[in-house]
């Protein structure tokens, strides 16, 4: 089961590489950062529209992945019978039937998804809790990192 994190609040950052490089500053000076946890808050599913999808599109892609899949059957089949037209029979097979299943997928949505997009969960801030024996020094410390005083 998930648990939720546990600890004081020592930091917030506007990234996650900036969270990372306090806890990193934290380990370069011998901070006990097991008791560290960086939390992603206000988290939001961001999806980006990357293109339209036609039937071209799906069918291409379907040959494509059908290619990689068949000739890995096809080495797979020619290496065990010295038949090398395995090689061809397994491009041949890979190719049909992912553009089969693609275009069966595609006409499934029947058009309610006429896009291609890439999905993202990111967060609005990031926290850095430590756990309250030692919140207090790692404030102090991430302080001394925010003025640019700090020595690694």
């Amino acid at each position: 089961m998930p648990t939720p994190p546990t600890g004081w609040p020592v930091g917030s950052f506007a990234t996650y590489a900036e969270a990372q490089q306090a806890v990193d500053y934290l380990a370069d000076n011998e901070f006990p950062v097991a008791d560290v946890t960086i939390v992603g808050v206000d988290l939001m599913l961001v999806e980006r529209v990357t293109g339209r999808l036609t039937w071209g599109r799906v069918l291409g892609s379907g040959a494509l992945s059908g290619i990689w899949m068949g000739l890995f059957v096809g080495l797979l089949l020619s290496y065990f019978n010295n038949n090398y037209g395995a090689i061809i029979v397994g491009v041949v097979g890979g190719v049909l039937f992912s553009m089969v299943f693609a275009a069966l997928g595609y006409a499934a949505t029947k058009g309610g998804r006429d896009f291609t997009s890439s999905s993202q969960l990111v967060a609005g801030r990031y926290d850095v809790l430590s756990q309250a024996r030692n919140a207090e020094r790692a404030k102090e410390m991430l302080a001394k990192l925010a003025l640019g005083s700090g020595s690694t």
